[in-house]
């Protein structure tokens, strides 16, 4: 069975020479200090130097959540269709909406939705549930105010990385909390983790050149769910491909072939598909974490099936 077509397979030639120029996403081991707080706010520093320039399209504003405001960005189009709650990546450690300003704003201005990236609190300073929570209330958020704000009551879930996670959860809860999952049209699921037991590839790609390595993922995961046992990381709210994936709206579910986490979206592609829930999986080969932000044919395609399918889902 081929997992890509003719015309991806012909970008493989560019995909692997750019991996010999792959930017660097995380600080030297030893240069990381030993407490976990301290560690995760200098790569937070190093990340927000690496940000794109905010988008001039953003509005900043807050929403209420279990632990008082969450701050959020919001990007409206004239004539909204649908709505966007999009969650960022950064191993539940790092990250805030800026790091998908451009991307958020294609969706604003090429499929007229109104965006909601949400600011989730982050680990290890605020551990599981506090992130899940937060997305969770955006969700609610917007399921409650969509017809107000933009006559919409209609949503897509979306994130990559850490990002993919939350929206999978929050994806759930919507489901089997809010009650609700017959308003979300579809869950763009990038290069997520679905079992933080890990799953094989975690610790070992083939020694391909990724972003990300197995020392930082164990890191990330430890400062998300400090403390669990491998039982307790088997929670479907915690591992989500535990979780019974029958009923839900379409999903596209996309990865790279060097990606430590390429096992993740190929096990919860096929539960989803195995309990007939409409799911397509998109991998590319030889594409590493993060592949979409190199300047590439590979992330041009992932590019235009993005859009394919949103414009496919929209009313």
């Amino acid at each position: 069975m081929k997992l890509w077509d003719d015309t991806i397979d012909g970008y493989r030639p560019e995909a692997n020479a750019l991996l010999e120029h792959l930017p660097s996403t995380s600080i030297a081991e030893a240069d990381l200090p030993e407490d976990p707080v301290a560690r995760a706010e200098l790569s937070r520093e190093f990340m927000r130097a690496m940000e794109p320039d905010p988008s001039t399209m953003a509005v900043e504003d807050t929403i209420p959540g279990p632990a008082g405001d969450i701050p959020v960005k919001l990007f409206v189009p004239d004539e909204p269709k649908a709505m966007f709650l999009h969650i960022h990546g950064g191993g539940w450690i790092l990250g805030r909406p800026q790091m998908n300003d451009l991307g958020n704003e294609h969706l604003a201005e090429h499929h007229s939705l109104a965006v909601l990236s949400v600011d989730y609190r982050l680990a290890p300073e605020h551990p599981y549930p506090a992130g899940p929570d937060d997305c969770e209330a955006a969700a609610a958020w917007l399921l409650n105010h969509g017809l107000e704000q933009w006559e919409t009551d209609k949503m897509f879930i979306g994130g990559e990385s850490a990002g993919g996670h939350l929206a999978a959860v929050t994806l759930l809860r919507v489901r089997d909390r809010l009650g609700a999952i017959d308003r979300v049209l579809g869950a763009n699921l990038v290069f997520g983790v679905y079992d933080l037991r890990g799953t094989p590839s975690i610790f070992d790609n083939g020694g391909n050149a990724d972003m990300l390595d197995p020392t930082g993922i164990q890191f990330m995961i430890e400062s998300f769910t400090p403390g669990m046992s491998d039982a307790e990381r088997r929670h479907p709210d915690v591992s989500p491909l535990f979780a019974d994936l029958a009923g839900l709206p379409p999903c596209l579910v996309s990865v790279g072939t060097f990606d430590h986490l390429l096992d993740d979206s190929l096990f919860f592609a096929t539960r989803l598909a195995a309990a007939e829930s409409p799911v397509e999986l998109a991998v590319y080969p030889d594409s590493p974490h993060g592949f979409m932000a190199l300047p590439s044919q590979m992330a041009k395609a992932h590019a235009k099936r993005l859009d394919t399918w949103i414009a496919s889902l929209l009313p």
